[in-house]
């Protein structure tokens, strides 16, 4: 006498994938505050206090993204004016900015950004599509994503 099987008929499993979005651009800030090359520094001071950023893009006159602000940028100009004992009123934040700026692709996976933000050590990556800025990834959008996907598999 053989042994039966009391588990029933088999059946075909579905190998599904999860369809959740992993992707930047699902998690990107696209209503950006943005500057402009000519902008005086104080304005940016400004703009960083009003609106609670720690920086921001800075574009030109087609959206281009042409570097970054930041308070430290900011914070280092007022220490370099106050040194020199020159007034800062007109200064532009054109020969203060980062200008090698490093992006990150809108369809880039979300944990691979975050891997990107660990080895970068950046608070903040612009996106940008067909020359132009379309939005920021930052720290905190990565970690909104993270506590969207928490208790999904994290392939």
């Amino acid at each position: 006498m053989g042994i039966k099987s009391f588990q029933g008929a088999r059946r075909q499993q579905n190998n599904t994938t999860d369809t959740t979005p992993f992707k930047v651009s699902d998690y990107m800030t696209t209503n950006l505050i943005t500057f402009t090359p000519d902008q005086t520094i104080e304005s940016v001071m400004q703009a960083i206090i009003k609106h609670r950023i720690s920086g921001g893009p800075v574009v030109n006159e087609k959206n281009e993204l042409v570097g970054v602000i930041s308070e430290g940028d900011c914070i280092k100009q007022i220490s370099e004016s106050r040194y020199y004992n020159m007034p800062m009123q007109d200064k532009t934040i054109e020969k203060h900015m980062a200008v090698n700026v490093e992006t990150i692709d809108g369809n880039m996976n979300i944990f691979d950004a975050a891997n990107k933000f660990l080895n970068a050590k950046r608070r903040r990556f612009p996106i940008i599509e067909n020359g132009k800025l379309v939005g920021q990834i930052s720290q905190k959008d990565v970690l909104k994503a993270a506590m969207q996907l928490k208790g999904q598999n994290w392939k």
